[in-house]
């Protein structure tokens, strides 16, 4: 498996070839939220811009949006979601992904965090 990128939104991002990504929220985000309970996720096809809405995500706390860390086009959702949100709790960035998309500039991937400095980052925040 290859190395996480990760956004100050709180979405990781695990680059799978030149030209796709798998991104899902981190582990201090699912604890931040509670129990994730429902999960909306954009259509096949449709387009992402960076740092916009992508997907949302509803706990027993609050909803929020899952942001794009990068641009491109959806290619996949995780349709296991839909039936067991649950595993944005259990696996966030296993089974609990939620989508992959099609790059459109891979330079904004240099813009993500490392896992190291996102531990610093979130570490910060407590």
């Amino acid at each position: 498996m290859s190395e996480l990128k990760y956004s100050e939104d709180h979405e990781w991002l695990r680059v799978d070839d030149d030209t796709t990504v798998t991104i899902g929220i981190t582990d201090f985000a699912q604890k931040q939220l509670g129990d994730v309970v429902y999960v909306e996720l954009p259509e096949i096809g449709q387009q992402v811009t960076k740092d916009e809405d992508a997907a949302v995500v509803e706990s027993v706390k609050a909803a929020s949006d899952l942001k794009a860390p990068v641009s491109g086009t959806v290619l996949e959702i995780n349709s296991l979601l839909s039936d067991e949100p649950e595993k944005v709790n259990t696996d966030p960035t296993g089974e609990g992904w939620f989508l992959k998309l099609k790059l459109d500039n891979a330079e904004e991937l240099e813009q993500l965090m490392t896992e190291e400095e996102y531990t610093t980052f979130i570490s910060d925040l407590s």
